[in-house]
C-alpha cells in the first residue's frame, strides 16, 4: 500500500482525493492545509485520513507518509517541492509544474540533487478520449498526423489566487494552455520538440478582477513541420470546454468533453452538475464521474503503480519543464508580436 500525503484542501485536492478513492493500492494517511480547521473539514470528507497538517514540513517529514501530492497554487510549487525532496519523498505536482520555465528547471534540479521519484500531474493525456485517441494516432489510424486544433475554455477560476497574474505567473494560457501544450506534445512525439510559437492574448472581460490574459491562442511548430493551434479562455460561459481536433493524412478524430451522455432542460436545481458550470438551471450537461472523464483517476493509478514499481511515469517533472518552456516563449510572443523560438532545456 502506497502511503499518500496530500497538500492542499481547495477544489485540485478535492478532485485529487477523489480520483485516489479509485487507486485500490493507494491511501491517504495525512493532509495539509494552512489553515488546520480546513485540513480538519478535508479529513472529515474524504476520510478516514489519520492525520492534519498545518506545516508542509512535518506532513513531509512524517514516516507514514511515502508519496507527496502538490496540490497548492503555482507560487507555492518550489518550496513544496524542496521540502518532499529533501525529505526523500516521491513527488507528484499538480499543473503547470511552476511559473516560468526558471522555476521549472529548479524543480528539476531539486528533484536530481536528492534523486527522488517524481510524476507531473497533467491529466489531459490521461483522460478516457484523448487515451483513445492517442490509441488510434499510434496505430495509424488517420495515417501522419499533421495539424492539431485544441481549446479549453471556461467562464473563469474558482479561486482567488489564479487572478493574480503577478503571483500565479500568467493567466489562462499559464493556467489552461499548459495542459493541451502537453497533449499536442503527446501527440506529435515528445522526440519531435516545439521549435518556435506566434502567440496573442488580451484580457477581454475579466479586467476588474485581473491583469493577465483572460483569453489566448497560441501556434506551435514542431520541429517535424506539424502545427498546434491551442486556444485559452477564462471567458466562456456555460462549464467546462474542452475538444481536440486531429487531421492526419487519412482521416481526422474529433474527441470533445462537453459533449456527455446526460443532458436536459431543468427548472429546479439538482446539486453539482460539472466545474464551472455558471448555471444551476435551464439546459445543464451534468458530466458522470468527473475525476474520472478527466482523466484525473487514470493519472492517479498510474502514478502510484510506477512510484510501486520504482520506474518513472509517462508524464515527469522533465515534461512539466518543457511546458512551462514552450510558455515563457508564448509570453514572450504576445510581447513582441513575432515568431519566438523556444529554448529548451539542454
Amino acid at each position: 500500500m502506497i502511503r499518500v500525503g496530500l497538500l492542499g484542501s481547495g477544489f485540485i485536492s478535492d478532485t485529487y482525493a477523489d480520483a485516489l478513492q479509485d487507486v485500490r493500492n493507494a491511501e491517504i494517511v495525512a493532509n495539509y492545509s494552512r489553515d488546520l480547521a480546513r485540513a480538519t473539514a478535508f479529513a472529515e470528507k474524504w476520510g478516514p485520513i489519520q492525520k492534519q497538517y498545518d506545516d508542509i514540513a512535518a506532513l513531509c517529514a512524517d514516516p507514514d507518509v511515502d508519496l507527496v501530492v502538490i496540490a497548492l497554487p503555482n507560487e507555492a510549487h518550489v518550496d513544496a517541492v524542496r521540502i518532499a525532496a529533501e525529505a526523500g519523498k516521491g513527488i507528484v505536482c499538480t499543473k503547470p509544474l511552476a511559473r516560468t520555465g526558471a522555476e521549472a528547471a529548479e524543480i528539476v534540479r531539486i528533484v536530481r540533487e536528492h534523486d527522488v521519484w517524481h510524476g507531473y500531474a497533467e491529466s489531459s493525456v490521461f483522460s478516457p478520449n484523448i487515451a483513445k485517441a492517442h490509441q488510434m494516432v499510434a496505430a495509424g489510424a488517420i495515417g501522419e498526423v499533421l495539424t492539431m486544433r485544441a481549446r479549453e475554455a471556461h467562464s473563469g477560476p474558482h479561486a482567488p489566487h489564479f487572478w493574480d497574474a503577478e503571483t500565479a505567473g500568467g493567466g489562462a494560457l499559464l493556467d489552461m494552455g499548459c495542459h493541451t501544450v502537453e497533449s499536442a506534445r503527446h501527440f506529435f512525439g515528445k522526440d519531435n520538440p516545439v521549435t518556435e510559437v506566434f502567440a496573442w492574448g488580451a484580457t477581454m472581460v475579466h479586467g476588474d478582477k485581473t491583469t493577465g490574459e483572460d483569453t489566448a491562442i497560441a501556434l506551435l511548430k514542431f520541429a517535424g513541420g506539424q502545427l498546434a493551434q491551442i486556444e485559452s479562455s477564462w471567458i466562456e460561459k456555460g462549464g467546462m470546454q474542452l475538444r481536440h481536433e486531429l487531421v492526419g493524412t487519412a482521416g481526422r478524430i474529433v474527441t470533445d468533453t462537453s459533449n456527455t451522455p446526460v443532458w436536459g432542460f431543468i427548472e429546479n436545481p439538482a446539486g453539482y452538475l460539472v466545474e464551472k458550470a455558471d448555471a444551476d438551471t435551464g439546459w445543464v450537461y451534468p458530466v458522470p464521474e468527473e475525476a474520472r472523464a478527466y482523466g484525473f483517476s487514470q493519472e492517479m493509478r498510474h502514478f502510484v503503480d510506477c512510484f510501486a514499481k520504482g520506474v518513472p511515469p509517462i508524464e515527469t517533472f522533465d515534461d512539466g519543464h518543457i511546458v512551462n518552456c514552450i510558455l515563457d516563449a508564448c509570453y514572450a510572443s504576445m510581447r513582441s508580436g513575432v515568431w519566438e523560438t523556444v529554448q529548451l532545456p539542454a
